[in-house]
């Protein structure tokens, strides 16, 4: 008999006890955060995702409960140089280690190179997805060669005419001081 599992509320010690694997092909929409941040509503642009289960010896030797995380989409930036979208793919792969309580994954995650989480027996898979994604974005999206040259002047010819137009301040003083009364 083989349990299903699922990723809003996945029991971590029993996913990872059955090896088991799930997965999706899920619309960008439903991941509200990461929504939030593309150029461009994404009706439909999908997020692909698989996690795998394993039992594999932790820092002490005692087997524990790891996750094999993979996702992977596509979405649309705004470019930093030239302003348009920008097409960015996002990728995870990445494995995590599962501890007992928050107190001692926390103290493990300082001195391991794999994230620590806690194990629960609800573990919020599609959280876990989107935050992984989310760090994935790049600080400043750009393309590699913008679609259209990038006007890195701002020059006004009404500013530079307007300029043109004030009189010099000092000629206007040099004039207070020729009509004096001597």
């Amino acid at each position: 008999m083989t349990r299903e599992f699922a990723p809003g509320r996945l029991d971590v010690n029993g996913f990872a006890e059955a090896a088991a694997t799930v997965s999706g092909n899920e619309p960008l929409q439903t991941y509200q955060r990461l929504s939030a941040e593309v150029a461009a509503p994404a009706t439909d642009v999908s997020l692909r995702w698989q996690a795998e289960g394993a039992r594999r010896d932790g820092p002490d030797g005692a087997p524990v409960p790891w996750l094999h995380l993979e996702a992977q989409t596509t979405v649309a930036l705004v470019c930093q140089r030239c302003l348009t979208p920008v097409e960015v793919e996002l990728k995870v792969d990445r494995w995590f280690r599962f501890a007992a309580d928050e107190a001692i994954a926390a103290a493990e995650d300082e001195d391991s190179e794999e994230d620590v989480l806690v194990a629960s027996r609800d573990f919020d898979l599609h959280a876990l997805i989107e935050d992984e994604l989310l760090m994935e974005i790049p600080v400043t999206p750009r393309h590699e060669r913008c679609p259209e040259p990038v006007r890195l002047s701002a020059a006004d010819p009404d500013f530079e005419a307007a300029e043109a137009a004030r009189p010099n301040p000092f000629a206007v003083l040099g004039a207070l001081r020729s009509r004096k009364p001597e």
